[in-house]
């Protein structure tokens, strides 16, 4: 059974990382680390040359992976280990090229089989998502719309055919760590409802607890990335036990929001 559907029953706390940096074996580590430490579902991004969601940090990242010789299968077969011990949601966050160019059909299958429970796609829009669809509800993977706040008048239309949850870009421009998030989150989120009960996730630019906090005043979900990558650039092979203890952190900040 696809494991989301039990994620949002309380505000969750969702991290980024991506695979293989600064190895495939840290990566495994900080998985199991980070589902301790209070995380409720992981993004895990699948490294690629031309990250266009990215800022910097996460570029680095990718770059980082991609030189120690990650692959997509490699990827597949480290989750495949992680599931031994550690039944954690996961999704994958990747972009149209790499899953074309892998077969995709193949891609999810291999996602069924490694028991990854959703896909994010930034760079497939609302109205190409029928490539990739139906192999989704064949294999029970839930494609994660996205929306923004240029996305405007079509967040309605978008949200009428959700699943999972929406992930709601809370500024515009790449991923980044930010120290003002404006406004337009809670208009999204708002709009949203409006059309339909799904838990509303808001990623892009949140690091600290307070934004934290403050964010999950009336979203579901708190993502966070760039400061995570920062973190495991920061410390390399040593990064595990600073990760683990700022996923704590920023659970913390937002599990007493009612």
């Amino acid at each position: 059974m696809n494991k989301l559907k039990q994620v949002f029953n309380k505000k969750a706390f969702i991290p980024y990382i991506t695979a293989g940096d600064p190895s495939l074996d840290i990566t495994e580590q900080l998985i199991i680390e980070m589902s301790e430490a209070g995380a409720d579902l992981i993004e895990l991004g699948i490294p690629f040359s031309d990250p266009v969601a990215e800022g910097q940090v996460i570029q680095d990242a990718n770059i980082r992976a991609l030189s120690g010789g990650v692959t997509t299968d490699k990827i597949f077969d480290m989750l495949k280990n992680v599931r031994k011990t550690c039944n954690v949601p996961i999704a994958f966050m990747t972009y149209a090229n790499p899953i074309f160019a892998y077969n995709a059909e193949k891609f999810v299958e291999k996602c069924k089989e490694a028991e990854v429970d959703a896909l994010i796609v930034p760079d497939l829009p609302f109205e190409e998502k029928q490539e990739l669809m139906p192999f989704c509800r064949k294999y029970g993977i839930f494609l994660i719309s996205m929306v923004s706040p240029t996305s405007d008048k079509r967040i309605q239309m978008i949200a009428r055919e959700a699943e999972g949850f929406i992930y709601c870009v809370s500024s515009m421009g790449v991923t980044g760590i930010r120290e003002n998030i404006g406004d337009d989150v809670r208009k999204m989120v708002k709009l949203i409802k409006e059309v339909k009960d799904i838990p509303c996730a808001v990623g892009f630019g949140i690091n600290t607890s307070e934004q934290a906090k403050n964010m999950s005043e009336y979203a579901d979900g708190i993502i966070v990335g760039s400061r995570i990558v920062k973190i495991i650039g920061e410390y390399g092979q040593n990064c595990v036990p600073h990760v683990a203890e700022y996923v704590r952190m920023m659970k913390k900040a937002i599990t007493d929001i009612l």
